[in-house]
């Protein structure tokens, strides 16, 4: 898992590292966000394990949102999240996203379909889009990704396949964007990446890949006739051994049948 980091609003207190383990967050008497030993003192709890990071609000605490949602009890969490407490937002960052050099240059026709680009918020929330191709994101009606709004741009940034992932090009714009919480111009997407144009955000999604950029595929049983040739011997003398046992099957059927008949008497 990558290694995550809360970041407070405007630097407050140094980024929290999210070690494996439960970190409490309360307010120190100037009512800035702390962390507590005593849970019951806990605004809310990042409790992180092996499945990822889970967000614990505490009873009574109102006003607590993840990407403007409300949570009540609990929330799971990924690189890339905006955690909304009393209007103050803590920042969980990932892993700083790789540069794209200008030299990159997509593939055609060997992109995999399977990586697409899924919205969860805003309203391309649930869309899936292929990036099999590339895709322009902007303001204007021929983009693929289209973001309506007055102050987003005409056309904000491209994402092209790549053989080690989506290469995300800024094409001029004036916000950029967030990958994983950091702000990016050019920057190289793996699958479970979040990405944010102006408030609606993305997640990539795919198959992963190994290091040398080849997609990781389950390992298949070997045909049958890759099978190794020791076993050869075995499966030929248990087919010799079949009519021993179909004659010795028919010999107790009749020695039953005998003893049912003459039993009987």
């Amino acid at each position: 898992m990558a290694a995550l980091r809360l970041r407070f609003p405007n630097r407050q207190q140094p980024d929290l590292v999210l070690g494996p383990g439960v970190h409490a967050i309360g307010r120190d008497a100037t009512d800035r966000p702390v962390i507590v030993d005593d849970p019951t003192q806990a605004i809310a709890q990042f409790c992180v394990d092996r499945r990822g990071v889970w967000l614990q609000v505490h009873a009574g605490t109102r006003g607590l949102h993840v990407n403007g949602r409300p949570v009540r009890r609990m929330a799971q969490l990924r690189a890339g999240d905006a955690v909304f407490v009393d209007g103050n937002e803590w920042l969980l960052l990932g892993d700083t996203p790789p540069s794209a050099s200008g030299e990159s240059k997509p593939i055609a026709g060997e992109a995999d379909p399977r990586t697409v680009l899924r919205g969860v918020g805003g309203p391309h929330h649930g869309r899936s889009i292929t990036l099999d191709q590339p895709r322009l994101v902007g303001r204007l009606s021929e983009c693929d990704i289209r973001i309506d709004d007055a102050a987003f741009a005409d056309r904000h940034a491209r994402l092209e396949p790549h053989p080690e992932g989506i290469v995300l090009r800024d094409l001029g714009s004036h916000e950029g964007s967030l990958v994983n919480g950091w702000p990016v111009r050019n920057a190289l997407l793996r699958t479970g990446d979040q990405v944010v144009f102006d408030t609606q955000r993305f997640i990539v999604e795919g198959p992963s890949r190994s290091a040398n950029g080849e997609a990781r595929k389950q390992a298949r049983p070997a045909p049958v006739d890759e099978a190794p040739a020791a076993t050869e011997p075995k499966v030929a003398s248990s087919v010799r051994r079949v009519p021993w046992l179909l004659l010795a099957a028919l010999f107790l059927a009749i020695a039953l049948s005998l003893l049912l008949l003459y039993g009987a008497r």
